[in-house]
């Protein structure tokens, strides 16, 4: 379980294609790693594999590359880092898994004041988990959804997260991992399913 609250940004430093997905060499900052530890990157949960003094290294799925942007990665590219929150830790994000759920597309990017604006296309399938004053994860960044339209919504970015994470070096046009909020997924589930007992109910008192 991550918060969506980046700690740092790590740099790739080597991208090697191997047998069913792909691994990563990042250059990060962290003291503390071992084997099998969860991390987020831009969002997605991946697993550590091996690491060193100022490095660690991860193995990408073929799953994992066709849900994300991570086929367009290049070596010097800067990505978000998360380590998985602790028991004793402090939670000042929402609740995010590190499972991407779609890419979406920057279609534009304004400065208002000392905050940045940035609107995001909405992917097929995601529009009923978007609602204004929501979370969402933007590339493992804990947001909240300023507004919305049919086909796309906005963010305001303050300053300091605008400068410590990936966000600060995107451009119009480039593609995001969002995460939406699970609490919805979980209310969309629970519906369906009351929907589901009321039919099965109504069916079976018509037959009697």
């Amino acid at each position: 379980m991550f918060t969506g609250i980046v700690e740092t940004t790590g740099t790739v430093r080597t991208i090697t294609d191997a047998d069913g997905g792909r691994r990563l060499r990042i250059a990060a900052p962290f003291d503390d790693l071992s084997e099998g530890q969860s991390i987020a990157v831009e969002g997605a949960c991946l697993t550590v594999e091996s690491y060193g003094e100022d490095w660690f290294s991860v193995f990408l799925a073929e799953e994992t590359m066709e849900r994300t942007f991570f086929d367009t990665l290049a070596e010097g590219q800067s990505v978000n880092l998360e380590r998985a929150l602790p028991a004793d830790g402090r939670f000042d994000g929402h609740f995010v898994q590190g499972h991407v759920d779609a890419t979406a597309e920057i279609l534009a990017i304004d400065e208002v004041g000392d905050d940045w604006r940035f609107t995001f296309s909405i992917p097929e399938g995601q529009s009923q988990y978007l609602v204004e004053k929501g979370s969402i994860a933007v590339d493992g960044v804990s947001l909240t959804v300023a507004a919305r339209e049919a086909d796309r919504f906005e963010v305001a970015v303050i300053p300091e997260t605008y400068d410590v994470t990936t966000l600060g070096e995107k451009s119009v046009g480039d593609p995001v991992h969002l995460e939406v909020d699970v609490m919805a997924k979980y209310v969309e589930r629970m519906l369906a399913s009351e929907d589901t007992a009321a039919a099965a109910y109504a069916e079976r008192a018509g037959e009697e």
